[in-house]
C-alpha cells in the first residue's frame, strides 16, 4: 500500500536515474487500558478514544493510525508518523499519561512504545550459512549474498517511456541496487512465463490499493555489497519522487535469500525445467497446431462436401425444373399436336364437305345437262315427228 508523503526530510537517495529513496520507518503502538464497565449497555466509543491520541499530540500528527487490536481490557492503535525524528516527542506526550471519557468516571492509562523493527541483523545471516549443512559458503548463491525483496511496486522499476508501464525491468532493478556494490545476477520470477507453471505460483498479484507489486532476489558480487544493502534498507521504506516533487512511499519486505534461488545449480534446474517447458509448448503448439490444421481440413471437407451437396441440390432442382420444363413443353405441343389435328380434321371436314357440295353441283349440272339433253332430244324427236306427221299430211293431202 503507497502513502503520500508530506515532508522527505529525512529520506536517502537510492537511485537519481529511477528518484527512488529510502525513507525511515516511524511506527508507535499505543495501548489504552479499558476500566470495568460496571454500568450494563454503556460501552466505550474506540473512534473517541482515537480521537483523544490524535489530540494528545497535537500539533503533532499521525500519517496513518488504525487498530490493532479490541478486547474488553484494552485497545491497542498502530500509528505511524512522518518523520523518526518525531517520534521521542510522541511518546512524550503519550506514555504513561491518561485519558478522560466524558461519562466515565475512570481514566484510561496510556502506554506508547516504539515499533521494533522486524529485520535480520548480521548475526542472523552469519549465523544461518554457517550452520546450514546443506550450505557451501565458496559457491555463489550458497552463501549471505543474496536479497530477497517483496512488494516492490512494478511501475517504480518499469523502463522510461516503455510500453509496458506496468511491467518491472530486471535491467532497472540491477542498475537501483547497484548502488551498494556490484551485482551478479538479479531475477523477478513474474517476468518468466515457465516460472508459474514450474512453481505453481501467480506472480501478478495486486496489492491493496489497487497497484501491481513484484518480488525479486539481488545477489552481489562481494559480501559487502551485501551486507550494506541489508544495512541499508533495515527499518526502510521505498519512496519514489515524482518531476512534481510529490512522493509516495510504501512498505516492502527484505530478507536474504535461503532458498539458494541464484546459486549455479538452481539456476541450471530453472533452465532445464524452462527447456522441458518450452518443449512440452512446442509440442502443444505443434499438437494445437496439427488439431487447427486438421479442424481446418475437416472445416475444408464439410465446406467441400457442403458444396457439392449444394451442388447437387442445384443441379436436381434444374433436373426438375428441366423435367418440367419438358413436360410443359410435351403438354403444349401435344396441345399443339390436338390443335393442329382439330385444325385439320375441321379442314379436312371442310374439303370433304367443299368437295360433297362441288360434287352435288356437278351432280346437278350433270343433271341439268341431262335434262337439257333429254329435253332436246324429245324436242328433236317431237319435231321429228311433227315432221314426219306433217309429210304425211302433205303425202295424204297429195294423194288426195
Amino acid at each position: 500500500m503507497t502513502t503520500i508523503v508530506h515532508d522527505t526530510t529525512e529520506a536517502v537517495c537510492l537511485s537519481t536515474e529511477y528518484s527512488l529513496y529510502l525513507k525511515p520507518i516511524a511506527k508507535i503502538t499505543v495501548s489504552v487500558a479499558l476500566p470495568q464497565l460496571k454500568l450494563p449497555g454503556k460501552s466505550i466509543s474506540n473512534w473517541e478514544v482515537m480521537e483523544r491520541i490524535k489530540a494528545m499530540v497535537a500539533p503533532e500528527q499521525f500519517s496513518a493510525l488504525r487498530i490493532s487490536k479490541s478486547t474488553m481490557d484494552f485497545i491497542r492503535f498502530e500509528g505511524e508518523v512522518e518523520n523518526k525524528a518525531v517520534v521521542k516527542s510522541l511518546l512524550a506526550r503519550l506514555d504513561g499519561k491518561s485519558i478522560k471519557l466524558s461519562g466515565f468516571t475512570d481514566v484510561l492509562k496510556v502506554r506508547a512504545v516504539e515499533n521494533k523493527v522486524d529485520f535480520p541483523a548480521r548475526h542472523d545471516w552469519d549465523s544461518f550459512f554457517r550452520d546450514a549443512k546443506d550450505m557451501n559458503e565458496t559457491v555463489p548463491g550458497e552463501r549471505p549474498d543474496t536479497i530477497h525483496l517483496e512488494g516492490l511496486p512494478c511501475r517504480w522499476f518499469s523502463q522510461k517511456d516503455s510500453q509496458f508501464p506496468d511491467r518491472p525491468s530486471e535491467e532497472v532493478l540491477s542498475a537501483v541496487f547497484q548502488t551498494f556494490g556490484q551485482v551478479r545476477n538479479v531475477d523477478i520470477p513474474m517476468l518468466d512465463p515457465y516460472r508459474e507453471e514450474m512453481l505453481d505460483k501467480n506472480f501478478n498479484t495486486f496489492s491493496f490499493g489497487g497497484h501491481l507489486n513484484f518480488e525479486a532476489y539481488v545477489q552481489y558480487q562481494e559480501y559487502c555489497g551485501f551486507t550494506k544493502a541489508m544495512d541499508t534498507m533495515r527499518g526502510m521504506k521505498l519512496m519514489l519522487k515524482g518531476d512534481d516533487g510529490k512522493a509516495v512511499a510504501c512498505n516492502i519486505k527484505v530478507a536474504f535469500d535461503t532458498s539458494k534461488h541464484l546459486s549455479e545449480l538452481a539456476l541450471k534446474r530453472r533452465t532445464m525445467e524452462r527447456m522441458k517447458l518450452q518443449e512440452l509448448e512446442r509440442q502443444r503448439e505443434e499438437q494445437k497446431r496439427r488439431e487447427k490444421e486438421e479442424e481446418e481440413r475437416l472445416k475444408e471437407d464439410e465446406r467441400k462436401q457442403k458444396e457439392q451437396e449444394e451442388e447437387e441440390k442445384e443441379r436436381r432442382k434444374e433436373e426438375r425444373l428441366r423435367k418440367r420444363e419438358q413436360k410443359l413443353r410435351e403438354k403444349e405441343q401435344r396441345k399443339n399436336l390436338k390443335k393442329v389435328r382439330r385444325q385439320q380434321e375441321e379442314e379436312q371436314k371442310k374439303l370433304q364437305m367443299k368437295i360433297a357440295m362441288e360434287e352435288r353441283r356437278l351432280l346437278l349440272a350433270q343433271r341439268n345437262l341431262e335434262s337439257i339433253r333429254l329435253i332436246a332430244e324429245l324436242l328433236a324427236r317431237a319435231k321429228v315427228r311433227i315432221h314426219t306427221k306433217h309429210t304425211q299430211r302433205q303425202k295424204t293431202h297429195t294423194i288426195h
